[in-house]
């Protein structure tokens, strides 16, 4: 997707300081046939359960009357008459961004009452022509939507957020009136200047963080603030397994040795056979990080050596049950897990020839056959991480 350069997706979330539930919903869809992506954020009014119900209403129509290819104006009129309305103020009770990225390189955004979003290229802001479109039904006449578009190129980002951010610190000394857009838009460009390669999971993580100490780490209101980034794809293979075949070990080395990225090898009969194709040593080390795994190795040009299918399998239910507060450790599993975490394009190089090790009755059932777990790992990072996946077995 995106051509010639990687679509990077992030949100950063921080609850009410009185609430264990988000009033806001962050929602994203791939729609790998048609080459689209579809990010939405929603603003529950309030905060709280009622709040996410609302929030997660308006995030879930946006993102299927989206996915339909309906127009803004249908998509926004759709919404908003699906949802209560406010009998004292009239008003809607939540508040919407989406943003369409489609097969032909073209951005579409639609905002209906959260902060304007903000488009950096480069360490600039962007701007494009923004069209304001004014509802004709009864119910919200006159209400307006506002939408614009245009062609992303590398190094572009998109942020977004809900109120939540842009009023923080509202009623304090050096922020009477919250930080506002034009603080949170200084914020982010001298980010960006200092770090121009920094992804989007760290400056979305750094807006919520000042946020956050805006409001005396007691947030006031709901926040959240999504990035998307335009970017090279930073490239990862993890090489599992020794070829079915041993004839195949020369070619499956040098797939391995010119893939241009970080690399990583699992399984040591693996590491064997690559450091026996490349004439390189095998550095063993007897640190010991998760005492349910082996420690790692080292060789040159390799960024990890770990045990195989153990520790994929520990990699395989890390990323399952991964959440913003997951705190990853020292082990090799979690190392693995925090390069695919950096990482945009996810390889596996896979041999499946049998471990018989592995066939022991006596091991415990989730060990389960390497193809298993890699299908089983390619598709949550497909599904939940957005990752673009390739695997080749041999």
């Amino acid at each position: 997707m995106g051509g010639d350069f990687y679509i990077e997706v992030n949100c950063q979330q921080r609850n009410h300081s009185d609430e264990r539930v988000c009033g806001d919903v962050f929602l994203s869809k791939r729609i790998k046939e048609e080459g689209r992506l579809i990010v939405v954020l929603s603003d529950g009014i309030g905060h709280g359960i009622k709040a996410n119900l609302l929030a997660t209403m308006t995030a879930t129509l946006a993102v299927n009357f989206t996915e339909e290819h309906k127009n803004i104006e249908k998509i926004a009129e759709i919404i908003m008459n699906t949802l209560p309305v406010d009998s004292i103020k009239g008003t809607n009770y939540s508040t919407f961004t989406i943003i369409e990225m489609d097969a032909e390189g073209e951005v579409k955004i639609l905002e209906y009452e959260n902060p304007r979003t903000l488009i950096l290229r480069g360490p600039r802001s962007f701007v494009p022509e923004w069209n304001g479109v004014l509802l004709d039904s009864e119910k919200h006449f006159e209400k307006e939507v506002l939408g614009c578009s245009f062609k992303p190129v590398k190094e572009d980002r998109i942020i977004f957020c809900t109120d939540g951010v842009n009023q923080s610190g509202l009623g304090t000394e050096k922020y009477p009136v919250g930080w506002g857009e034009e603080n949170l838009e200084q914020f982010v460009l001298n980010i960006v200047k200092e770090e121009p390669d920094i992804s989007a999971t760290k400056l979305s993580s750094k807006v919520i963080g000042r946020s956050n100490a805006n409001d005396n780490f007691f947030p006031k209101d709901d926040m959240s603030c999504g990035v998307i980034y335009f970017r090279e794809p930073r490239k990862l293979l993890i090489c599992t397994g020794p070829p079915q075949v041993e004839l195949d070990d020369p070619v499956f080395t040098k797939i391995f040795e010119e893939f241009p990225g970080i690399k990583i090898i699992c399984g040591a009969t693996t590491a064997d056979i690559i450091a026996r194709e490349l004439n390189k040593k095998i550095i063993d080390s007897n640190v010991i990080s998760d005492t349910e795994l082996p420690p790692v190795a080292h060789m040159a040009g390799v960024e990890i050596i770990t045990e195989g299918i153990l520790t994929l399998s520990r990699v395989s239910e890390i990323l399952k049950g991964y959440t913003q507060t997951t705190s990853l450790g020292k082990g090799p599993a979690d190392e693995i897990v925090r390069r695919i975490l950096d990482s945009d394009e996810i390889h596996f190089l896979t041999g499946t020839k049998i471990n018989i090790a592995h066939q022991d009755p006596t091991l415990p059932v989730e060990l389960e056959l390497r193809r298993t777990v890699i299908h089983r790992i390619a598709r949550v990072l497909d599904e939940k991480f957005l990752k673009e996946v390739e695997m080749k077995f041999f």
